[in-house]
């Protein structure tokens, strides 16, 4: 083992120094999670080799990239940030030239704002709008500032060929015989790297609990929060190293609210383990994935107008906002055991009362929502004066023409949506196509 481990930090080594003789910036996606750990922790040891015992310039930076999602699984969400704070100090008192960088998505691409404000009913399968705007947008930006400023960038992969025979499959597609470095399948300019792809699952935990943490971390916390999250069918045998270790799953954290998987198994895991505090974020995702198919929760047509298959459209206003209701009540539940938890922001809470005023959903106030839970002001009251003024002005405008009102109204909502939540581009082709469709 430790003769491998050795192999693969003297790869990095080579790799880092002498194979690559730019300064091209690594990046490396860090979830936490057991196998970017590893990665991480093997890269940081080659860094301390290369600059104490081989006197090699440290010339190139390694970005740590965490992507946060905003929906994270809690137990995960803390973990991590503690560990983005211990790499932080480490890295500068080591004078080392790693750099952490966290990314969001934007606020009309998060979550919330596309379920609640927009009404995109919950993904799965077929409709998996999540994973672009939340986890590939965020990261691609990072990446594309970075090819900005250095014209190439290297991205370190925690992938491994044990993973799974889907994940051995595109290990083999995207790798270059008898080369390290593969294209990125869709940046330019920019490589891909896997330093332990031939590490097998007993390995990588035989690292973590073998090998203390370089950044000063608690690696059995995150075995830990592995075995506790562990479903009977997900066991796995284990390098044990300590006699107090026991199984540990390959349980996979992602968002609490994922309804594309049938079942949340490492989440009624960590319940079952004695984590009750989080039973109302299960109980909301399992409802929301239950619901998502009714009727009545449905418009029978989609955003923009268009006609949906089988009368299943955009979600209702009603059911929207019984989905915010419902939300407040889980977060305020939560919080009387953990306070510090937010399972939606204020800016999201704005963003989606102004994206139903675009919707004209008069009916509903985001913040007499929130103000009839938590007994506290969110005071909206002049963003929503401001437009039920607005449309009082635009009907007497159009008395003499009233079907003119709802393309203003339309005009009107596609110009702010653009300006308040996104950029301006595409505006003038929403804008032409909303007239053809009048015409």
């Amino acid at each position: 083992m430790s003769k491998r481990i050795d192999y693969i930090i003297a790869e990095l080594i080579d790799q880092y120094a002498w194979a690559d003789d730019t300064h091209r910036p690594w990046i490396i996606g860090f979830s936490g999670g057991k196998d970017s750990t590893v990665l991480l922790q093997l890269v940081w040891k080659a860094l301390i080799k290369a600059k104490i015992d081989l006197k090699i310039p440290l010339v190139r930076d390694v970005y740590v990239v965490c992507n946060d999602t905003m929906v994270e699984n809690p137990i995960i969400t803390e973990y991590v940030q503690r560990c983005l704070k211990l790499i932080d100090e480490a890295a500068r008192t080591e004078d080392l030239p790693i750099k952490v960088r966290k990314t969001i998505p934007r606020l009309e691409d998060s979550f919330w704002v596309n379920l609640i404000g927009k009404g995109y009913p919950s993904p799965n399968n077929s409709f998996r709008w999540c994973t672009e705007r939340l986890k590939v947008k965020p990261t691609s930006r990072f990446i594309m500032e970075q090819l900005d400023i250095n014209g190439e960038a290297i991205i370190l992969l925690g992938t491994r060929i044990d993973e799974s025979a889907t994940r051995a499959k595109s290990v083999k597609k995207h790798s270059v015989k008898g080369k390290r470095l593969s294209k990125h399948p869709n940046h330019r300019n920019t490589y891909t790297y896997a330093p332990i792809k031939h590490l097998r699952l007993e390995e990588i935990w035989y690292i973590i609990n073998t090998f203390p943490s370089p950044w000063g971390a608690d690696n059995s916390e995150l075995f830990q929060i592995y075995s506790d999250a562990s479903a009977d069918d997900y066991e796995c045998p284990t390098v044990i190293t300590n006699k107090n270790h026991q199984s540990c799953g390959k349980s996979r954290f992602g968002c609490w609210v994922c309804t594309v998987v049938k079942e949340d198994k490492s989440m009624t895991a960590l319940i079952e383990s004695g984590l009750d505090w989080l039973k109302p974020l299960l109980q909301f995702r399992n409802e929301i994935a239950e619901e998502r198919y009714d009727p009545k929760n449905r418009f029978p047509f989609r955003r923009g107008n268009r006609p949906a298959k089988n009368g299943m459209g955009q979600y209702s206003f009603d059911y929207r906002a019984s989905l915010l209701v419902r939300l407040l009540q889980a977060q305020r539940r939560i919080q009387k055991d953990k306070p510090h938890i937010e399972l939606i922001t204020n800016q999201e809470l704005i963003a989606i009362q102004a994206t139903w005023q675009r919707d004209m959903n008069f009916k509903w106030s985001v913040s007499k929502v929130y103000n009839t839970i938590y007994d506290n002001e969110i005071d909206m009251k002049k963003q929503t004066e401001k437009f039920q003024r607005e449309e009082e002005l635009l009907r007497l405008a159009c008395e003499d023409n009233p079907e003119d009102f709802e393309l203003i109204q339309d005009l009107l909502a596609l110009q702010k949506n653009k300006a308040l939540l996104t950029r301006k581009r595409g505006l003038k082709g929403d804008i032409e196509n909303r007239i053809e469709q009048t015409l």
